[in-house]
């Protein structure tokens, strides 16, 4: 048997390709939409992708195994548990509870397991060559390591109201179902540390179900179904804006996008021109970089491991934009945009300088100053971190506005007083401060340091 755990950091999302290599055939299950490197794997070890499959309708990302289909004409196996409301609305091959794919000489058996979504499938892998037991189970979003997949999605992305609730009760039975499986079997999940798909999931890439057993908190409520939906419903991070659109995409027939697109340069003219009538740049340098000299308007979303996800709370996917990037920068982050399905870029600018526009700078404060201006009324505190976050520890008196939707509070945050921001560690608060510049709030200052240096520093807040 070939395996391959093919994981994207920037999404902490994990795909898989599965080869017999008795016969040369190949599957893949919850590719990523940037194709090469299944094709690439697949070439390089004498495999033909025959077989592509996946867990359930994403919310995180945008799936790629339309795209995989069209370049290797492998058949597409898709669920069709969860209802008429769970169907994927484009052709394949229809899965449901105790069937099997095939694979030359492995096969995997489709068990539903319910809960994160209603149609939500796991497979059970056997590599016969070597035993005729199941030696692996792909997981999806359904068991992470040390953590299960949140059931709330639908509700809070979708607005399907009374989904959470139904969910969590499935996704209890799906849990208790689980652990009758042998403990020896391996564990690879659908995702790791840092996916919003879960508020707990384990750094390691894989696990097993002995360990899952005892580690993981889902599988401490055995007899107390009310305790574990509780337990799972509370705390969970606040779903990016862009999951709704994911949503729909993985769902229904749409375009499709072959190659990762080569992104063009533009001019100084091209750039000014689609600047004035009102294209929103994204400054992808690093805050460091952004607060020494920014365009007017920019958002700084920086080109690191949390770029896609950002691009997906802030930006519309019906508005062009424009990165500013170093040119080696280009690949990587327009593979991280096609990931979420984000096609809309106009071009890049490489550069702020030379293009005839007054630069702006950040009103930046060390933590000695910061503390001068707390708990004054002329000063409005803000904190922009999530609210699990906030609620667990933050600074006496500051308000709570997460960052992803600092946009929809903008009418509780002054222009009269002195705003100053902080996260944890300075990345989103350097988001806030774009946001809070692009919209007109002159009395903004920035104290990078946040949570993280104010609790080296005094390791004690009042909640």
């Amino acid at each position: 048997m070939f395996f391959q755990h093919i994981y994207d950091k920037s999404l902490a999302q994990a795909s898989y390709l599965i080869g017999c290599q008795t016969v040369g055939e190949a599957i893949v299950i919850d590719p990523k939409r940037d194709i090469d490197t299944y094709l690439q794997l697949a070439k390089e070890n004498n495999l033909t992708i025959t077989h592509i499959t996946e867990t359930h309708i994403h919310a995180d990302f945008l799936s790629g195994s339309r795209e995989l289909e069209k370049a290797t004409g492998a058949k597409l196996y898709l669920s069709d548990e969860g209802g008429a409301d769970w169907q994927y609305q484009f052709q394949h091959i229809g899965l449901i509870n105790g069937d099997t794919i095939e694979v030359g000489r492995l096969t995997l058996k489709v068990i539903h397991t319910p809960g994160h979504t209603p149609e939500s499938i796991s497979f059970l892998l056997t590599d016969h060559p070597a035993a005729d037991v199941p030696v692996m189970i792909f997981t999806g979003d359904f068991v992470f390591v040390g953590d299960i997949g949140r059931p709330d999605l639908l509700e809070k992305v979708a607005g399907l109201t009374g989904t959470q609730e139904k969910g969590a009760k499935e996704m209890y039975h799906s849990v208790q179902d689980f652990v009758k499986l042998p403990e020896f079997i391996q564990v690879w999940p659908g995702h790791g540390a840092g996916s919003a798909c879960g508020k707990s999931l384990g750094a390691v890439p894989s696990s097993t179900v002995g360990y899952e057993k005892i580690r993981n908190w889902a599988f401490q409520y055995e007899d107390d179904e009310e305790g574990f939906i509780e337990y799972l419903l509370e705390g969970q991070p606040e779903p990016p804006k862009y999951f709704a659109m994911m949503k729909k995409w993985n769902k229904v027939d749409r375009p499709l996008l072959m190659e990762v697109p080569i992104q063009k340069k533009l001019s100084k003219e091209e750039f000014l021109s689609a600047y004035h009538d009102g294209v929103q740049v994204i400054d992808t340098r690093s805050k460091e970089d952004f607060a020494k000299g920014f365009i007017p308007k920019s958002l700084n979303i920086q080109g690191n491991n949390s770029f896609s996800t950002w691009m997906g709370w802030m930006v519309n996917y019906s508005e062009p934009f424009i990165l500013l990037a170093q040119e080696g920068q280009m690949e990587d982050l327009t593979r991280k945009l096609m990931r979420i399905g984000m096609d809309q870029m106009m071009g890049y600018i490489s550069s702020a300088e030379n293009l005839g526009l007054e630069l702006q700078t950040v009103d930046s404060i060390d933590l000695e100053e910061f503390k001068t201006y707390l708990n004054r009324e002329d000063v409005q505190v803000i904190d922009v971190r999530n609210k699990t976050e906030y609620e667990a520890r933050h600074i006496a008196n500051a308000e709570n506005f997460f960052v992803g939707t600092l946009e929809d509070h903008l009418d509780m945050i002054s222009h009269e007083k002195q705003v100053i921001i902080y996260c944890q560690s300075g990345d989103r608060a350097s988001i806030a401060y774009s946001i809070l510049k692009k919209y007109g709030f002159e009395n903004v200052k920035i104290y990078y340091g946040g949570m993280k240096e104010w609790l080296e520093k005094y390791n004690s807040v009042t909640n």
